[in-house]
C-alpha cells in the first residue's frame, strides 16, 4: 500500500504541468480533441464489446411501453456508440456536457436512421433539467460514470425521468479487486489518465452507488472486458425504479 501512495505521487509530480493547465483554463482546448480522440477509439472499442453490449440491450424490449413508442434518454451519450443496438423506431433522446461531440454525433445518427432522434441537449448528468420527470422509458449510461461529478446525484436524475417501471441500462469500468496488480496500476497511474480521459476515473466502486441508489431491483454482473487492462475490469446490467 505504501509503495503505491509513493508511486501514485510521483505521477501526480509529474502532471503538474496539466494541473496548472486546467487551473489557467488551457485544459479546456482538449476538450475540443477529445471527441475526434474517442470517435476513433469507439471503433476498437465496440468491436470488442459488440457481444456483451448486444446482449445488455437485448433487454430493452422488456421496457417499452403497451400503448407507445420505446423512448431511450442517453446520458453521456458522446458519439452515439449504443445507437446500432437500439430496437427500430425507438425514440432517442441525447445529452451530453460537451457541444463539441455534436459532429461526430450526427454522423451516427445518419448511419442508423432505424431511430427517432429527439435532440441533443448540452447537459450534464447530474442536471437534466430539460427532461421532464417520468418522461422515459429508459435511461441508458456507458463509460459515464466514471468522469461524472457525483455519481449520486447522477443516479437520482435518472430515477427521477423515469416513469414508474423504467429502467437504467449501464456499462461501466470500474475499480479492480484491491488484492490485484491491475488495482495497483490504476491507482499509480490515475493522475495521468484523469487528463488523458477527460476526467475518467479508474477507481470508482460504481457498483456500490447502483446498488444503494433506492432501484426497486438491480441486475447487475462484474466482468473482465478483452481491453487494455487499466479498464478492463467492468460491470453491466439494468436497475429498475
Amino acid at each position: 500500500m505504501l509503495l503505491m501512495h509513493l508511486c501514485t505521487l510521483v505521477f501526480k509530480i509529474l502532471t503538474l504541468p496539466l494541473q496548472i493547465a486546467e487551473l489557467v483554463g488551457l485544459y479546456t482546448l482538449y476538450k475540443r480533441v477529445f471527441p475526434f480522440l474517442v470517435y476513433r477509439i469507439t471503433f476498437n472499442y465496440n468491436s470488442k464489446m459488440n457481444e456483451h453490449k448486444r446482449e445488455l440491450f437485448r433487454a430493452l424490449g422488456k421496457f417499452r411501453p403497451s400503448n407507445g413508442t420505446l423512448t431511450i434518454l442517453e446520458i453521456g451519450c458522446g458519439t452515439g456508440a449504443n445507437f446500432e443496438h437500439y430496437p427500430t423506431g425507438c425514440k432517442v433522446i441525447c445529452t451530453d456536457p460537451n457541444p463539441h461531440f455534436q459532429d461526430y454525433l450526427q454522423k451516427n445518427m445518419a448511419k442508423n436512421d432505424h431511430l427517432v432522434y429527439d435532440k441533443f441537449v448540452v447537459a450534464t448528468g447530474e442536471d437534466l433539467h430539460a427532461v421532464p420527470d417520468n418522461s422515459v422509458d429508459v435511461a441508458v449510461v456507458t463509460l459515464v460514470l466514471c468522469s461524472v461529478r457525483d455519481t449520486g446525484c447522477v443516479l437520482k436524475e435518472a430515477k427521477r425521468v423515469l416513469r414508474p417501471g423504467g429502467a437504467f441500462f449501464f456499462l461501466e469500468h470500474v475499480a479492480a479487486d484491491p488484492s490485484s496488480w491491475t488495482y495497483f496500476c490504476q491507482h499509480v497511474l490515475q493522475p495521468l489518465w484523469y487528463y488523458f480521459g477527460d476526467g475518467c476515473e479508474t477507481t470508482r466502486p460504481t457498483w456500490e452507488c447502483i446498488e444503494n441508489a433506492g432501484f426497486s431491483q438491480v441486475n447487475l454482473r462484474h466482468i473482465q472486458a478483452p481491453i487494455t487492462f487499466i479498464i478492463k475490469p467492468h460491470i453491466v446490467g439494468y436497475a429498475v425504479k
